[in-house]
């Protein structure tokens, strides 16, 4: 039997198998709750051993895009709790993640109230969807100040503790895809002259502060992150530091003790390539669980399992049309292609309504 479908432990919890669904916008929940929609979803893929849910925000001002879910009320923590079931009657364990869109959203896909913010006021090029009126230009978000730092970290911790309500068995942290916390990690995107921002030290600081108070609120069993090294999304792009900037930063992680990093590479999307080095690092430097992904099949899955790269490996794109990738894989039936209109649509077409191999 290929190492990949084999079982596996991921802190105190028991995977069926070493595959991972990676965490997928897909723009379904009205009002920014997750409905029954969304629980069938998951619980089609629930092949998986571990299940990262889409991105979900820990606060109002991360609500950057239209139709995203949320987990900072009651009434989404509820809603939650249905797809937690749901995955765990499958016999799959599933962490949702925790992300604000920082800079990159507009002001008509917030709630009354709640505002575009950054690390510096700094534009992101590009556009963004809104409902109301099309495609928008990004504004220019405002500074976060210090008594916005504080807050923002709370809405994390509270939203994780939400998330153990819910049912989830663990948050991830979402630093990666040109989002909030890596907003903090790039020269580009943070200009600061406090103690968030110039030196290394100083801009991973953020990042390393949200990992350590959701660690004490829920358990660093139970708190990961996600890292994208070397991506090139929502007009960030690698700097000369990359690498010593994440090597720092997975040694102050694994001093904190989350129960795993979450290593995503673009390339296959036309990324640069994440540097062997940086990974290599990273592994060395982190002594939890590593998941990669990025472009994967089953022989390259293979192939970082048994070297030792990688602990479990996360595959998005091939769950979206093919709920039950896990069967399909070990019986070698050929993957359906998913409908690329249809990926942020409302409603269950190009969502729900794709068909099992049988």
């Amino acid at each position: 039997m290929k190492s990949l479908f084999s079982e596996a432990k991921l802190g105190n919890l028991s995977l069926k198998n070493k595959v991972v669904m990676a965490p997928m916008t897909r723009s379904r929940s009205l009002g920014n709750v997750p409905g029954d929609l969304v629980a069938t979803y998951y619980e089609q893929r629930a092949e998986a051993g571990l299940i990262i849910t889409e991105g979900t925000s820990p606060s109002p001002n991360g609500l950057g895009y239209a139709r995203i879910p949320g987990i900072f009320s009651e009434e989404q923590t509820k809603a939650w709790k249905k797809v937690t079931d749901k995955v765990h009657a499958k016999g799959s364990k599933i962490f949702v993640q925790l992300m604000h869109t920082g800079r990159i959203g507009h002001e008509l896909n917030l709630p009354k109230g709640a505002k575009v913010l950054g690390p510096s006021a700094i534009l992101a090029k590009g556009q963004m969807w809104t409902d109301t009126d099309g495609m928008k230009d990004h504004p220019t978000p405002q500074e976060m100040t210090k008594a916005e730092l504080k807050s923002t970290l709370e809405e994390f911790v509270t939203a994780s503790k939400n998330a153990i309500q819910a049912g989830f068995d663990g948050v991830e942290l979402h630093a990666a895809n040109g989002y909030l916390l890596e907003q903090f990690l790039h020269p580009s995107s943070n200009q600061r002259t406090d103690e968030y921002g110039g030196s290394i030290e100083n801009r991973i600081r953020f990042v390393v502060e949200v990992a350590e108070a959701v660690s004490v609120a829920i358990g660093k069993e139970k708190t990961a992150i996600r890292l994208s090294p070397y991506g090139a999304f929502n007009d960030l792009f690698p700097f000369p530091e990359t690498h010593e900037e994440y090597s720092l930063l997975a040694e102050k992680l694994n001093q904190i003790g989350i129960v795993y990093i979450h290593l995503v590479d673009h390339s296959s999307m036309g990324a640069p390539t994440v540097e062997p080095e940086t990974v290599q690092n990273i592994r060395k430097a982190f002594k939890g669980t590593l998941i990669l992904s990025g472009g994967y099949d089953v022989e390259r899955a293979e192939k970082d399992l048994s070297s030792g790269l990688a602990d479990l490996i996360a595959f998005g794109k091939p769950f979206l049309a093919n709920p039950d990738l896990v069967t399909r894989f070990q019986k070698n039936i050929p993957l359906a292609s998913f409908d690329q209109t249809t990926l942020y649509t409302p409603g269950e077409k190009g969502y729900s309504d794709y068909s099992f191999a049988g």
